[in-house]
């Protein structure tokens, strides 16, 4: 028999979003983080051209004339007051709490505590975390590095939040070390977007700007993502397009309130009034549906074609810009309609009906999130999306293009300033051309490999630039005990964390700066640079005083660690000293950048060039766009088997949990929780609020996680949905997506079984 019930019955989820209830939450958490005064201090400067980029996702901004004074969202308010609390973390906390009591600790309670205050040093064997001065900390993180009798036996990890000149100085000091081991956050999220895009397109990243979608896209299709949650900013563009006559289409196999009612707060519309319905169709897809949802639109199209030559599809376009067609088409004719139909768990008159809707748009967007990275076969899904824009010409005009919506707020500036394993030669030819030395050309490890890395034995020196590592990541015992092999592991962080305890034999905390905060080097206060994910680089300036004395900035922490290895063989100390010397290099070798001092200074900052959108030029080998064959698929799943799909709460951010409430999905108390449809329930024999151990089937054994609380809800059927990172212990370290390796957390075989636990304090 199945536990007892335990909680509320949840009332399933809303159909409306943000509203009244936003701002009081926004206020709220503030008000407690960060208090009045302080409050005011941040918020009114978030996204503003004299304020500071938000630390949370990477969605772009209105023309600087068309920002609204509180240019925030509730998450990104939570955001900052999270960064900007008043709580620390410092000598006597660490005095206090040994590293067996933090363990026992989750992660929401380890964030909560608060700023860490100062650098703290692990000695090997020690219970406790002990002060360090930084310059202790820096010479023994240096001689560590030098004992190395290999340069690949250390590991450069980077999360999303860091800004152009750190990213770009940090890979400077992998690769003057000798290594190309630069994995980022980027491999475990939009890594099948860039592969996708690179061999079809010619460039990795999205085409589209924020006018695109407010301005001129007729059909906009958002795939695999979650805005109302995610990107809550994103809901006011759409509501700009909607104003306008656009529809909106929304792939997903949960509905979300992003996709029902938008109730505005800076509008009467919104607060008082009926708000704006978002979506205008909804597509109930099955988990991993997707590759086949857009085969079964490109066959519809091919079909409408055939059958009436000129109506659906651009010829000009593909006969002057694109290669493949007669193979891809040849590919879409030969579908079985009833296959797309078992695939997707969508009827063949609800694909042709989203395809009528295609073909009286002249202007098409496709966003895309996790949703559609994070599968087997994630790249072959973005592939057939770019096939589904190429067929109408859809890239390179006027709101249209694919846009995959980046997660964190600078993980696309990152990657194009240099944090990547697999930087090409062109760039690495341009590093020794300004920096004198040449950097390694063998290619680095990322993050999967980063850990079976150092899993086996063949990782000495982990650093971490910001993030998470071991909660953001797969294969969760895997990868602590992958951590607890190094000899020494150097985590550079603004709040504990759950990696903070998953130590080597040493470890260091080194407290950096955040966004919020003021920043002070020899030449006087710096400001930073980031890149969204619509491809706009502008300035973040912050704005209160750090909340530590002992608080160095990223960037002067990588240049005294460069400077502490190679002297000022590179001007580390200039570098440090002054930030603009950073952007003159990032200027002399990255394309796009020309000019970027004066450019970055200008309200707005400025886009870097992406061909395919510009001048419908194509960088790939053959300067064409590439229409690909990608034959359906989707994850096998055995009988009394579902398929499991991981998601954020809407009180959390990535790894960050603000609160345990997600009131978008009507979850209250708790985050140990699963999402199954009802039929699913009963053949299982369970009952909504059962408590259930969820264990995932993986070639090299199987993997639990106990005590989640079994909610009744509108998934599909046989499909589930559970929150990360709680459900990451679930994902083997070896289950990838194909060319990315991106790690398929969003489709995982799992069985549910009846938990030999009981209480609601287990299953929540």
């Amino acid at each position: 028999m199945a536990g007892k019930p335990v909680g509320p019955t949840t009332p399933g989820p809303r159909k409306s979003s943000v509203g009244l209830h936003a701002i009081a939450e926004s206020t709220r958490y503030s008000l407690a983080e960060m208090g009045p005064k302080r409050s005011l201090q941040t918020l009114l400067k978030v996204n503003h051209v004299d304020g500071f980029d938000c630390p949370s996702c990477a969605w772009g901004d209105p023309d600087p004339e068309h920002r609204k004074t509180a240019e925030f969202c509730e998450n990104g308010a939570k955001a900052v007051a999270w960064e900007a609390t008043r709580k620390r973390v410092g000598t006597a906390f660490f005095a206090e709490h040994s590293l067996a009591d933090l363990r026992q600790r989750d992660g929401h309670w380890l964030e909560a505590q608060g700023r860490l205050a100062r650098p703290m040093h692990l000695a090997p064997g020690a219970t406790h975390y002990t002060p360090v001065s930084w310059e202790d900390a820096i010479a023994l993180t240096a001689d560590r590095l030098r004992a190395l009798d290999d340069p690949d036996r250390a590991v450069f990890y980077t999360s999303g939040r860091t800004s152009n000149e750190a990213a770009f100085l940090y890979q400077l000091l992998a690769r003057r070390f000798g290594t190309n081991n630069l994995p980022d956050c980027s491999n475990m999220c939009h890594e099948s977007s860039g592969d996708a895009l690179s061999a079809t397109i010619g460039v990795g990243k999205g085409l589209i700007t924020y006018a695109d979608i407010t301005d001129h896209a007729d059909l906009i299709m958002i795939v695999g993502q979650n805005p109302g949650t995610c990107h809550p900013r994103m809901l006011t563009a759409l509501e700009d397009a909607k104003r306008r006559g656009a529809r909106i289409i929304a792939v997903n196999p949960l509905p979300e309130a992003g996709f029902g009612r938008y109730h505005n707060p800076q509008t009467a519309r919104g607060l008082a009034g009926p708000g704006t319905k978002i979506a205008d169709r909804w597509l109930p897809v099955r988990v991993n549906g997707d590759l086949a949802l857009f085969a079964g639109l490109n066959r519809a199209l091919v079909d409408r074609e055939d059958a009436e030559p000129g109506s659906a599809l651009d010829h000009e376009f593909i006969d002057r810009y694109c290669e493949g067609f007669e193979a891809a088409a040849a590919a879409w004719r030969a579908l079985d309609w009833s296959h797309l139909e078992t695939l997707t768990g969508l009827s063949r008159r609800l694909i042709e009906d989203c395809a009528a809707d295609v073909l009286a748009a002249d202007s098409v967007v496709v966003c895309w999130a996790m949703g559609l990275t994070q599968h087997r076969n994630a790249v072959a899904t973005i592939r057939e999306i770019v096939d589904f824009l190429l067929l109408r010409g859809n890239v390179g005009r006027p709101g249209a293009g694919p846009a995959p919506i980046r997660g964190h707020s600078n993980v696309q500036g990152d990657r194009t300033v240099g944090i990547w394993e697999k930087m090409p030669d062109t760039f690495l030819d341009k590093l020794r051309d300004e920096f004198g030395f040449d950097p390694p050309r063998v290619h680095g490890l990322d993050t999967v490999d980063s850990i079976r890395a150092m899993r086996d034995g063949r990782v000495d020196v982990f650093i971490g630039l910001g993030g998470n590592f071991a909660a953001a990541t797969p294969d969760t015992e895997v990868t602590e005990a992958a951590l607890a092999n190094c000899g020494l592991t150097v985590h550079i962080a603004t709040k504990l964390n759950r990696s903070h305890l998953c130590h080597g034999t040493e470890a260091l905390l080194l407290p950096c700066l955040g966004r919020t905060e003021r920043d002070r080097q020899a030449t006087g206060e710096q400001f930073v640079t980031v890149e969204d994910t619509m491809a706009m680089v502008h300035a973040s300036h912050g704005r209160l005083l750090p909340g530590s004395p002992h608080l160095r900035s990223e960037v002067a922490i990588v240049a005294d660690l460069g400077h502490a290895l190679f002297g000022e063989d590179l001007g580390w100390r200039g570098m440090r000293d002054d930030y603009a010397v950073i952007r003159r290099h990032i200027e002399h070798v990255i394309p796009g950048f020309h000019a970027y001092e004066q450019r970055v200074r200008q309200p707005g900052g400025f886009m870097l060039p992406r061909a395919p959108r510009d001048s419908r030029t194509f960088p790939t080998p053959t300067g064409r766009a590439v229409f690909t064959v990608n034959p359906p698929t989707a994850c096998e799943v055995p009988p009394g088997h579902l398929l499991l799909t991981t998601v954020r709460s809407h009180d959390q951010f990535n790894t960050t949990v603000y609160g345990l409430d997600d009131r978008y999905r009507g979850i209250k108390g708790g985050r140990r929780v699963v999402l199954l449809n009802g039929d699913d329930l009963r053949d299982l024999h369970l009952h909504d609020g059962d408590l259930v151990d969820l264990v995932s089937v993986n070639p090299d054994g199987e993997r639990r996680a106990p005590g989640f609380r079994a909610v009744r809800y509108p998934a599909p059927r046989g499909c589930a949905a559970s929150y990360y990172p709680e459900t990451n212990v679930l994902v083997a370290l070896d289950a990838t997506a194909e060319i990315s390796n991106t790690p398929t957390t969003k489709s995982v075989v799992i069985r549910v079984e009846p938990s030999a636990g009981s209480g609601a304090a287990t299953a929540l």
